[in-house]
């Protein structure tokens, strides 16, 4: 009777994990570009990586991360594709943040339905979908990083400009891997 529950207890606490190693898959959604293009997620992960970023105007942490972004797409071309979700702003325009700061991200206007879909609730927000819709990188999944406290608390945008290359780093860090296994799926 023991040797039968220890198997037991050994079947689901290994079945459990094998179950928590797994990738978690990303819903599936369409939105309308501010280009007039139909994006929809599945499509464009179908095609290649796909960093999703999930911001506002007004954020100074997208501020300080969209460069970093900016750097990784220059890198990797075609290879990778930034979705702009903006979400969060009722007075921002994202058209004109994006000329002004010459990115080349599609941009995705009234993003709040699908950022809630993706539990995402706070600005910035980025995933990393492969081709099989897995989410390889979530940003609210890596662990805290804070600036070093001298003091008074600093400002969102010295916080901004201490986490951003950390976020950047360990997207630019996932990002090799899927794309070094697209490469390998060749």
């Amino acid at each position: 009777m023991r040797i039968k529950l220890f198997v037991t207890i050994l079947t689901l606490l290994l079945t459990s994990t094998v179950a928590a190693d797994e990738p978690r898959v990303a819903p599936d959604w369409t939105l309308q570009s501010v280009d007039g293009e139909t994006i929809t997620l599945s499509e464009v992960a179908a095609e290649q990586p796909v960093i999703v970023l999930f911001w506002a105007t007004w954020c100074p942490y997208c501020k300080a991360l969209m460069p970093h972004i900016q750097s990784i797409r220059l890198e990797h071309g075609d290879k990778v594709r930034v979705l702009a979700v903006h979400f969060r702003d009722d007075n921002g325009d994202p058209v004109a943040f994006m000329e002004d700061a010459a990115y080349d991200f599609t941009v995705l206007p009234d993003g709040d339905e699908v950022a809630e879909l993706n539990d995402i609730w706070g600005t910035p927000g980025a995933l990393i979908v492969d081709r099989d819709m897995h989410i390889r990188f979530d940003q609210y999944a890596l662990p805290q990083y804070d600036p070093p406290a001298a003091g008074k608390s600093p400002s969102h945008g010295k916080k901004a400009a201490y986490k951003a290359p950390y976020w950047a780093a360990e997207l630019r860090k996932a990002l090799d891997v899927v794309l070094g296994e697209a490469a390998i799926a060749l």
